[in-house]
């Protein structure tokens, strides 16, 4: 009899593991933009009928895709809340088109995302965030009035997803920007902006842990990719960058002490025509703070003007000078390899590091970097710091 008793309770166990785990084998219900009274004709505001599918969706107890089909969508700012009840997918067809209007962009997001579990967006659409008109207001660096501009794409508290197939032009701020994610996925992306563009990173990382960043194509007026203060677990690979400022963790030490940079690897990569390529960089004077287990390899450089740097000297409104940093952040287990290619300038590597905290366990190896112009053959330029090379050095006299 018992045992009876227990097979009847395996059976409605199992009915009730199979019947909550269908919904994953269903298809996704549809949630069409346009029959929530969104037109693609260029002109009308889709916001209000973006947020009505996307609160729908949301609340749908299974997988949900808010479709945008072909077409051109005008769509002001717009913040797309979470959690919601079941995995979501916010599939670009179309074309998103930002407002050109001063009246209607002054905020510091175009299209977001907050607080959101097993999020994808994707769908092989356009991001046009009509940049051009906003550019000409990116003051800040002389007026500590400036006012905000939108970042393109802002993921705040998202986890477990997805950004993919995705393609971003002219953004006005930023193209995508994280902000205390964790294990999000980012691949098959192309962003673009004119290399004289100010403040248009490509992805901007901040707070967030286990990102991954695969095949993309990034050319900008800022960084391809930028990771600030609590950037951990990062794994960036397959990256074509340029135009633009090219990879780089920092600036660091302005903030958020106990926020480090840590697990950082950026391998596979192509820089082309950048001002920096691969960069570390911290504030001086600076709060105290760590940068540590950070890996550059298999980079190649085509005409970069810093392809290899270390900056702790980083301030760019302070007037020159030659003094050595007072940087207080530590950056140790740092390793470059199998770096080469060309520079455009002729110190093809820097490495300067805080007079304060010198940079600790430094590995050079397999770098050969070329300059072809006048003044003789690439130097690197390195103080403060300890560490070793190892293979073919060129240029040599650093470690």
């Amino acid at each position: 009899m018992a045992s009876r008793s227990a097979f009847g309770i395996l059976i409605v166990f199992i009915f009730l593991w199979t019947a909550a785990d269908a919904s994953a084998f269903l298809p996704p219900k549809i949630f069409n933009v346009l029959n929530y009274g969104a037109r693609a004709d260029g002109n009308t505001d889709n916001s209000q009928a973006f947020l009505r599918a996307w609160i729908d969706a949301c609340r749908w107890k299974g997988r949900s895709r808010v479709l945008i089909p072909g077409g051109i969508y005008l769509l002001h700012s717009v913040t797309l809340l979470g959690p919601c009840l079941g995995e979501m997918t916010f599939m670009i067809r179309g074309t998103l088109r930002a407002p050109n209007n001063p009246a209607l962009f002054f905020t510091d997001t175009w299209i977001g995302f907050r607080y959101v579990d097993n999020l994808s967006v994707k769908g092989g659409g356009y991001l046009d965030g009509q940049g051009a008109s906003a550019w000409p207001y990116n003051d800040c660096f002389k007026n500590s009035q400036c006012l905000s501009l939108p970042i393109s794409l802002r993921f705040d508290f998202i986890r477990n997803s997805k950004i993919q197939y995705i393609r971003s032009i002219n953004s006005k701020k930023a193209h995508i920007n994280l902000f205390a994610c964790d294990n999000i996925n980012i691949s098959y992306v192309r962003l673009t902006a004119p290399e004289n563009a100010p403040n248009t990173d490509g992805i901007h990382i901040g707070a967030s842990t286990n990102i991954k960043i695969s095949r993309v194509n990034i050319g900008t007026g800022d960084d391809c990719i930028s990771m600030v203060s609590g950037s951990q677990n990062i794994d960036i690979s397959e990256v074509n960058c340029g135009p633009g400022h090219g990879i780089s963790i920092g600036s660091l030490g302005r903030g958020f002490e106990n926020e480090y940079v840590m697990g950082i690897s950026v391998r596979n990569a192509t820089f082309s025509n950048t001002q920096n390529g691969v960069r570390i960089k911290t504030w001086s004077p600076s709060l105290s703070s760590l940068a540590a287990n950070i890996s550059f390899h298999n980079i190649i450089m085509q005409d970069v003007n810093n392809p290899v740097i270390i900056d702790q000297k980083y301030c760019p409104s302070c007037p020159p000078s030659g003094d050595e940093s007072v940087s207080k952040v530590q950056i140790r287990d740092v390793k470059f390899s199998n770096i080469w290619g060309t520079s455009s300038s002729q110190v093809a590597l820097s490495l300067q590091c805080s007079k304060l905290v010198p940079c600790q366990d430094v590995k050079l190896v397999d770098i050969d970097l070329a300059y072809r112009g006048q003044g003789g053959p690439a130097i690197a330029s390195c103080s403060n710091v300890i560490g070793t090379s190892y293979g073919r050095q060129v240029p040599r006299g650093c470690l």
